[in-house]
C-alpha cells in the first residue's frame, strides 16, 4: 500500500519514497473532484453533515498525504524528492484554486448560511461557514470565466516561483564552504565551534576547519572571530546568497520581481487596490496604511534608543577595538565585546549552562505546571535518527496531543525554525476525538564529542517560541477542523502564544530548573542571571528598528510599489532603511533575495504581524507578572480563553476574554526597555 494513503495513524516516514508522491496525490485529487461533483449534483438543501462534513473529510485526507511530502522536502531535501514535490505542487495549487473559484460550491455555502439549520449550529461551525464564504470571495468564485482562467494560472505560477525561491536559498547556502588551515586565523572562536568546524572538515576530507553559511557555523564567526577579514568574507557570502553575485540559476532577483507582479495582479483580479489590501482581508489589521502607521509610531518610540545604541557601539569599536569605520560585519562582534565589558559575561559563558537535556526538562516542567499537563517520550516512525517524539497528556485524562522535535541543522534541511501541523484535532464520525500532532523544527548545532548539545539563550527562546506555536495547535478543544488549533486564526494573531512563551526564558524561577553547566553540573548562578537580565534590552532599539524595517518594506512593497516603474525592490528597501534604520548595510547586501518569510513562507504583506502580536503577547504576559508567573490558575485561563479556542472566535475576543480589556502597547515598550526610566 502507498504509505501516503494510510490515514490510520502517524505518517510512515521510513517507507515514504519520492515515487509514492504523484500516484497518491493524483488518486486523492480524482476522488475529491468526484465527491464535489456528487455534492453539486444533489438538489437537496445543503446541510452540515451531508455537505460540509464529506468535503472536510476529503480535504483532510489530501492534506494528510501532502503534508509529509512538504515536510520531508523541507527537512530531508534530495534531488529526487524535490523533483517529486515540485512536479506535484502545481496540481495541488490548481485543485485549491479550482475549489476557491467554484461558484456552484459558493452558492451551496450561501444556501447553508441562509438555511434554518444555520441558527442551530455551534459558534465554531458558524465561524467555519462565514470563513468559507469570505474565502470564496477571496478565491475568485465570483469572477467571470476568462478571469478565473487567468487567476488559476497566476496561483500556479506563484506557488512554483515560491518553491524555487526557497530551493535557491537552500542550494546557495549549501554551496558555500570556507576552509581555514591556519589556526591563528580563528582566534576568538569558542572551542565547541572549532570542534564542530574541524569535524566538518574531516567529514569533507579536508584539513583544517570548515565553515558554512548555516546559522550554527556562520553566527559564531560573526560574533566571536577576531579576524576582521574572515568576518567580512563570511558576511559578504551570506549577504549575497541567491543573488546576481552567485550562480545565475540561483539568482532570486527575477523571481522576486515576478512574484510581486503576480500578487498585484491577483489582488486586482479580485477587486482590491493592491495585494496588501487582499492580505489584510483575513487579518486583524484593517488597511495597509494602518499597519504602516503602527510601525512608524513604534519606530518613532524606538529610534532614540537605537541611535543611542549605535553611538555607544561605534565609540566602543573605535576606542577599545581599534575599528574606526565600523561596518556591518563588525556589528555583532563589537556588540558581543561591549556586552562582555558592560555586563561582565559572554554569550559563550551563558551557553554552557543550557545543555539540551536540562533545557528540554525545564521547558516541559513549565508547560506541565502552567497547563496541568504531562509530557512523556513516545515512539513513532521518524525521518532522521536525531528526531524525537513525545506525548502530551492531561494529568487525569488520556492523550491530548503528540509532537516531533527535529532540533539540529543539516544540509538537507531549510534554515530557520518553524512549527507545522501533522494531524489536527476534530471529532470523528464514531464519536471519538482525533489527537492533534505537530512538527517542531529548529536549526541548532548538533552534539559534538559525545556531550549533549548546548544552546545559546537566544536558541532557548527560539525553542520556547516554536513550542508556543505547538501548544496553540495541540491544546485546542475545538472539535471542527476548520477552526481547530491554529486553523482560522488571523495571521497577525498567530504569533501571540509563541511570543508569549519567550517571556518565561527571563524568569529566575523558570531558569533555575532548566540550567546545568555542561562540564561542572552547577546551576546557573544568580549573579550571572542578574547580568543577563541587566543586558536583556541591550541594543533593543536596534533590534526593534530592524524588525520594523522588514515589516514596513514588506507592506509598502505589496501596497505602494510597482515592479518596473521607476525603482527596484532593492531601491525600495533602501528608501525604507533611510527612513527607519540607523545602521545601514553595505551597498552589496542583497537581503530581499533571501527574505523567505515573505517570498516563500506565508508572511507576504504580513511580516508586521510579529510586532502586532508582540503587543498582544506582552500584554497577556503582564497578567502573569501581576499574579505570579507560574500561577496555574492564570495558566488555566490562558489555556481556556486563548489556546483552547483556536480560530473558533475572533482573536481579539479571545484576548479580551483572557485579559479583561483591550490590548495596550505599554507592556511591549516596558519589556523591550523602550520607556525612559
Amino acid at each position: 500500500m502507498n504509505p501516503l494513503l494510510d490515514f490510520s495513524g502517524l505518517p510512515r516516514f521510513a517507507e515514504i519514497k519520492p515515487e509514492h508522491v504523484a500516484p497518491a496525490i493524483e488518486q486523492l485529487l480524482d476522488e475529491n473532484r468526484a465527491l464535489i461533483s456528487r455534492l453539486l449534483a444533489d438538489d437537496s438543501l445543503p446541510a452540515w453533515d451531508t455537505f460540509v462534513r464529506p468535503m472536510e473529510d476529503a480535504n483532510e485526507r489530501l492534506g494528510r498525504a501532502w503534508g509529509p511530502v512538504g515536510h520531508l522536502n523541507a527537512v530531508m531535501n534530495s534531488p529526487e524528492l524535490r523533483d517529486a514535490y515540485n512536479s506535484t505542487l502545481p496540481k495541488i495549487t490548481a485543485y485549491y484554486a479550482e475549489l476557491g473559484q467554484n461558484l456552484a460550491l459558493f452558492q451551496k455555502f450561501k444556501a447553508l448560511r441562509n438555511s434554518p439549520e444555520f441558527a442551530g449550529l455551534s459558534p465554531a461551525r458558524k465561524k467555519i461557514i462565514e470563513n468559507e464564504l469570505r474565502d470564496f470571495r477571496l478565491g475568485g468564485a465570483e469572477l467571470p470565466d476568462d478571469k478565473k482562467t487567468r487567476y488559476l494560472a497566476v496561483q500556479e505560477r506563484q506557488s512554483e516561483l515560491s518553491s524555487r525561491f526557497s530551493d535557491n536559498i537552500l542550494d546557495a547556502t549549501n554551496e558555500y564552504t570556507l576552509v581555514i588551515e591556519n589556526r591563528g586565523e580563528l582566534d576568538g572562536l569558542p572551542e565547541d565551534v572549532l570542534q564542530t568546524a574541524r569535524e566538518a572538515a574531516q567529514a569533507a576530507e579536508k584539513t583544517g576547519w570548515l565553515f558554512t553559511l548555516k546559522a550554527p557555523s556562520y553566527l559564531p564567526v560573526m560574533q566571536f572571530a577576531d579576524n576582521r577579514d574572515l568576518r567580512e568574507k563570511m558576511y559578504r557570502a551570506y549577504a549575497t546568497r541567491a543573488s546576481e553575485f552567485g550562480k545565475p540559476e540561483l539568482d532570486n532577483t527575477p523571481l522576486m520581481d515576478e512574484i510581486v507582479t503576480l500578487r498585484a495582479e491577483e489582488a486586482q483580479l479580485l477587486g482590491f487596490a493592491n495585494f496588501g489590501e487582499l492580505s489584510l482581508a483575513a487579518k486583524m489589521a484593517e488597511t495597509p496604511q494602518q499597519v504602516v502607521d503602527f510601525m512608524r509610531e513604534l519606530a518613532q518610540r524606538a529610534r532614540p534608543f537605537a541611535e543611542k545604541d549605535l553611538v555607544e557601539l561605534r565609540e566602543f569599536a573605535k576606542t577599545k577595538l581599534n575599528i574606526n569605520d565600523m561596518r556591518s560585519w563588525d556589528a555583532a562582534y563589537a556588540s558581543e565585546k561591549l556586552r562582555e565589558q558592560r555586563y561582565a559575561f559572554s554569550e559563550q559563558e551563558v551557553k554552557q549552562y543550557f545543555p539540551e537535556d536540562a533545557v528540554m526538562a525545564g521547558l516541559f516542567k513549565l508547560v506541565e505546571t502552567l497547563f496541568g499537563l504531562q509530557i512523556k517520550p513516545a515512539q513513532a516512525p521518524v525521518w532522521h535518527e536525531t528526531v524525537r517524539f513525545f506525548d502530551i497528556r492531561y494529568e487525569k485524562d488520556g492523550l491530548v496531543g503528540q509532537f516531533y522535535f527535529d532540533l539540529y541543522a543539516r544540509n538537507s534541511k531549510r534554515g530557520g525554525a518553524w512549527m507545522d501541523d501533522v494531524i489536527t484535532r476534530r471529532r470523528l464520525d464514531n464519536g471519538s476525538i482525533q489527537t492533534p500532532v505537530a512538527y517542531l523544527n529548529c536549526n541548532f548545532s548538533a552534539p559534538v564529542g559525545g556531550k549533549p548539545a548546548v544552546f545559546t539563550h537566544d536558541e532557548v527562546q527560539t525553542l520556547f517560541h516554536e513550542f508556543g506555536h505547538g501548544l496553540h495547535h495541540l491544546l485546542t478543544e475545538v472539535e471542527d477542523l476548520g477552526v481547530s488549533g491554529i486553523n482560522g486564526v488571523e495571521w497577525d494573531a498567530v504569533e501571540l502564544p509563541s511570543q508569549f512563551m519567550e517571556n518565561f526564558c527571563w524568569e529566575w524561577d523558570v531558569l533555575q530548573g532548566m540550567t546545568r553547566h555542561a562540564d561542572t553540573n552547577e546551576k546557573l548562578p544568580r549573579a550571572l542571571f542578574d547580568k543577563m537580565l541587566a543586558a536583556k534590552n541591550f541594543q533593543s532599539g536596534l533590534a526593534t528598528l530592524r524588525q520594523i524595517e522588514f515589516a514596513v518594506f514588506d507592506m509598502l512593497m505589496h501596497s505602494n510599489f510597482n515592479v518596473g516603474q521607476g525603482k527596484t525592490i532593492l531601491q525600495l528597501l533602501d528608501e525604507v532603511r533611510a527612513e527607519v534604520a540607523v545602521l545601514i548595510p553595505p551597498e552589496f547586501n542583497r537581503f530581499p533575495q533571501s527574505f523567505s518569510h515573505i517570498f516563500s513562507g506565508g508572511y507576504s504583506a504580513g511580516y508586521y504581524s510579529y510586532k502586532w502580536a508582540e503587543v498582544l503577547s506582552a500584554d497577556a504576559y503582564s497578567l502573569f507578572e501581576e499574579h505570579g508567573v507560574l500561577n496555574p490558575e492564570i495558566g488555566a485561563r490562558f489555556r481556556a480563553e486563548v489556546l483552547a479556542m483556536g480560530g473558533a472566535r475572533p482573536a481579539m475576543e479571545s484576548f479580551t476574554a483572557f485579559r479583561g480589556r483591550a490590548p495596550s502597547i505599554d507592556a511591549l515598550l516596558r519589556h523591550n526597555g523602550l520607556i525612559e526610566a
